[in-house]
């Protein structure tokens, strides 16, 4: 088996649900790599066999519940010269997903560390979502608890960044309604389901709207994106917001969804735009 001149660990990005996306780099790894510790081996094995891909090192299981004791026997392989590629079961390593101790642990060890980028939920949610993407932060999962997660949700009520979140399909809606409480119903959002998927779905609407949407079952893997806290609008802003919104509308969009999209990137409630751009009454 080929080696690269001396060990690293590579933290390896597996597809998030079209197995198309799986890069070349990552086909390579998979057959060259002495070990492959996976969250899970039989999504790894299945993986292996959709991409075509013999993978000729060694297998182990790598997951939150033995990633603390597994760190020293994958080490060890790196600092004999060995080749350790970590994945799971979808997306990035580290992120909300197993990784983040054996990276703490090799950096320690003064052994190299390196990633074979690829698919992202958080990234590709947040550019799916419509809403500003210059400065965000990833929350990942809330707490279960809904006292624990009114609180969490209550210390980011002044965030200015997108958020993004994970959740699981079952507790979306409760998590959606908590939102609305914490940062108002009228908060930009959007709900992305089996991103890159058959049924991927974004969901777009004010918190409320986004509510009322989730009343029905939702399934699939989620990602959730909130607009960050508004501002204050000065006097001075609005009519050349109002002008952007009227543009927008001229050229065949809803008034609420132009409304919408100007405020959010220029950080103010979508409520004042599309009061102020509402036709005179007669």
């Amino acid at each position: 088996m080929e080696r690269s001149e001396g060990g690293r660990l590579v933290l390896a990005a597996t597809p998030i649900g079209n197995v198309e996306d799986a890069s070349a780099r990552l086909r390579e790894l998979l057959a060259t790599a002495d070990v492959v510790a996976a969250e899970d081996t039989r999504r790894l094995r299945s993986l292996a066999a959709r991409l075509g891909v013999e993978v000729r090192g060694r297998v182990v299981s790598h997951h939150e519940h033995n990633e603390a004791s597994r760190a020293d026997d994958l080490l060890g392989v790196v600092a004999s010269g060995g080749t350790v590629v970590v994945v799971t079961d979808a997306g990035m390593p580290a992120v909300s997903d197993p990784g983040f101790r054996v990276v703490t642990a090799a950096v320690a060890a003064g052994l190299p560390v390196t990633a074979a980028p690829g698919p992202s939920a958080v990234l590709t949610a947040l550019a799916l979502s419509g809403l500003p993407t210059d400065r965000f932060c990833f929350e990942g999962f809330p707490p279960r608890k809904p006292g624990e997660r009114a609180r969490a949700l209550a210390d980011l009520a002044d965030e200015r960044r997108t958020m993004v979140f994970f959740e699981a399909p079952h507790r979306v809606g409760a998590l959606l309604a908590a939102m609305a409480q914490a940062f108002g119903g009228d908060r930009p959002a959007a709900v992305c389901r089996e991103l890159t998927k058959t049924y991927e779905e974004v969901r777009r609407g004010t918190l409320d709207e986004l509510v009322a949407w989730a009343q029905g079952e939702v399934r699939g893997e989620i990602v959730v994106v909130v607009a960050g806290a508004t501002r204050a609008a000065a006097a001075d802003d609005v009519p050349a917001l109002v002008a952007q919104v009227r543009a927008r509308v001229d050229a065949g969009e809803r008034l609420k969804d132009a409304a919408r999209t100007v405020a959010a990137h220029a950080g103010i409630p979508t409520r004042v735009l599309y009061e102020a751009a509402l036709p005179p009454r007669s």
